[in-house]
């Protein structure tokens, strides 16, 4: 894992806030939060309802991603997926389906809580071609150039050090794979009190 050494904020810290929050989301997706959540979220992100009516609530639930990473290109049946930051498997499930059982889905998620409920529903669903493991987005648990593709949902923007992070996902990719990524990025300066405010990055 390389890093970055001027790093805006504490990466330790920025994890900690990041996982006390989904940990909250995993728990009780039905609560409030500063950022919408579940089915009425996909909706609004324009995912393909078909595709997420066929997921159980559990699965589509505590989903609170940023945009539709398979919105300008499907995934291929047979290929190898690696979700960065899968938290309860929304993404993850999609793509199983896609790649067909010939293909294989990796997801990482460092939230014990998201962990134990997307391995829930893909033994549920009877997804053996979907597999969750622990890790961070700075060193994933996957081996070198084992991904077609690699996706990730508003997680390299929650990520102190990205150019570990992209780093990582070149490792993971096979010779011409792709990164599908749906995140937040601001077009205007941001103050370097505001970029070293370490709730501004979570809140």
């Amino acid at each position: 894992m390389s890093s970055t050494p001027d790093l805006l904020v504490d990466p330790v810290a920025l994890r900690e806030q990041v996982k006390d929050k989904y940990r909250e989301v995993a728990a009780d997706p039905s609560r409030s939060f500063h950022f919408h959540t579940g089915r009425g979220l996909a909706r609004r992100l324009g995912y393909d309802e078909d595709a997420v009516a066929a997921l159980p609530d559990r699965a589509v639930e505590s989903f609170a991603g940023v945009a539709n990473p398979f919105e300008r290109r499907r995934l291929a049946r047979g290929d190898h997926v690696v979700d960065i930051g899968s938290g309860a498997g929304f993404d993850s499930f999609l793509a199983a389906a896609q790649v067909g059982h010939a293909g294989r889905v990796v997801g990482v998620d460092m939230t014990p809580e998201m962990l134990a409920k997307s391995t829930a529903t893909a033994a549920e669903l009877g997804l053996d071609h979907v597999e969750f493991r622990a890790g961070l987005a700075e060193s994933l648990p996957v081996e070198d150039s084992w991904a077609d593709v690699v996706i990730s949902n508003g997680v390299i923007n929650l990520c102190a050090d990205k150019r570990a992070v992209l780093s990582e996902i070149r490792r993971v990719l096979k010779p011409g794979g792709w990164l599908q990524f749906a995140d937040i990025a601001n077009g205007l300066p941001v103050p370097e009190g505001a970029l070293r405010d370490i709730d501004l990055w979570t809140g």
